[in-house]
């Protein structure tokens, strides 16, 4: 980690919530253990002050009865381990969108279904913790990035998972951490792109207001439910889930104008079976070029007319999405309606989130740390 100072900005709390079990303000103890946590949708990352950074798929699985429990050997799974042993445990992927399911005004669903939710990101949060094997007297205080537009009640739900697991919390837009991240706090636009939802926000030298950010539903998960409508229309005998869906374009998700043949083998009838999903792969990824390119050009049309230039030359792709082959260049392409302008694909896409909520932890000061408990 680097030890560069950043500007003290000083998150409008509006935004951002610093959550707390009491109203003292302690200040912040000498044992303390900051953190970074990008809770995503498919895979959760987490980075401390000291070097440790560990990614999970954001799966919980708990043993269905006593013969599972004994087979496993273990009450609960996380992650890869739970999604392969998913036909042996009631599994959970807690959250969607982004936040925790059910913590949408007016989402369907039980009382109950939201409880286990909760329950399942909180053990998640949990573990998370554990990899990185925090010392048995430290004080854990960490930032968790979240959709931009996430409501109050998201943000609730996912303090109440946390405070299990950190001594204080706080929460702040993701695009808002990978921004600070790369220390680029001004004439920036950021594109978060994960499984559950896509996320721009444009930086101007302060916290962004809702003015500044866009969030689309389009994203990865998106991807993966059009990859397996495409696939059955194609092959209608093809034995598929959306899980293998998801592994193909984790591998192969392109929108670049030449690819190599893309074959992989689905079952049909029990038999493996070669499948050429090469144009479908292609189409099914399409889906969110768009819907970026429409909300770069409404948040840069909607920009001081002063700065425009410099946001649309500052254009950066983030989170798993953003890796995806080709997608700077298509989006450059379709940025050329309005001007132009030039994209480029951050560091470490998966850990740039939580870099930048670990940064923002560093440069909190301590009068905004208050203990959960």
């Amino acid at each position: 980690m680097s030890d560069a100072v950043k500007p003290n900005l000083k998150p409008n709390i509006g935004k951002s919530i610093i959550a707390s079990k009491s109203n003292e303000d302690t200040g912040v103890p000498d044992n303390i253990l900051l953190m970074g946590i990008d809770l995503g949708t498919s895979r959760s990352s987490i980075v401390t002050m000291d070097g440790k950074r560990k990614t999970v798929e954001s799966y919980v699985g708990y043993a269905k009865d006593a013969v599972s429990r004994k087979f496993l050997k273990t009450d609960v799974l996380f992650g890869k381990h739970a999604l392969d042993n998913r036909l042996a445990v009631d599994l959970y992927r807690p959250l969607e969108k982004g936040v925790i399911k059910g913590t949408f005004e007016g989402e369907g669903g039980t009382v109950d279904a939201e409880k286990k939710n909760v329950l399942a990101a909180q053990d998640l949060i949990r573990h998370l913790v554990d990899l990185v094997e925090p010392g048995r007297d430290e004080v854990i205080y960490g930032v968790v990035g979240v959709p931009s537009l996430a409501t109050a009640k998201n943000k609730t739900a996912i303090i109440e998972a946390a405070k299990e697991s950190l001594d204080a919390v706080m929460l702040v837009s993701e695009p808002f951490t990978v921004a600070y991240g790369m220390e680029r706090m001004s004439d920036i636009l950021v594109i978060d792109i994960g499984a559950g939802t896509t996320d721009l926000c444009r930086m101007h030298g302060t916290v962004p207001g809702e003015e500044d950010e866009i969030t689309y539903p389009i994203a990865g998960d998106a991807i993966d439910a059009k990859l397996f409508e495409l696939i059955k229309a194609k092959y209608p005998a093809a034995q598929l889930t959306i899980n293998m869906c998801k592994s193909f374009k984790e591998t192969y998700g392109y929108v670049s104008d030449t690819k190599d043949k893309i074959e992989v083998t689905i079952p049909v009838d029990g038999k493996p079976v070669p499948h050429d999903i090469t144009d479908v792969m292609k189409q099914a990824c399409e889906i969110i070029v768009d819907p970026i390119v429409k909300g770069i050009h409404k948040l840069v049309s909607t920009f001081n007319p002063e700065f425009q230039e410099k946001l649309r030359n500052n254009v950066v792709l983030s989170g798993g999405g953003g890796q995806m082959d080709g997608l700077d260049k298509r989006v450059a392409e379709g940025m050329k309606q309005f001007g132009g302008g030039r994209v480029t694909v951050v560091e470490e896409p998966l850990y740039a989130g939580a870099n930048g909520a670990l940064q923002l932890a560093v440069d909190m000061p301590t009068d905004f740390w208050q203990q959960l408990r």
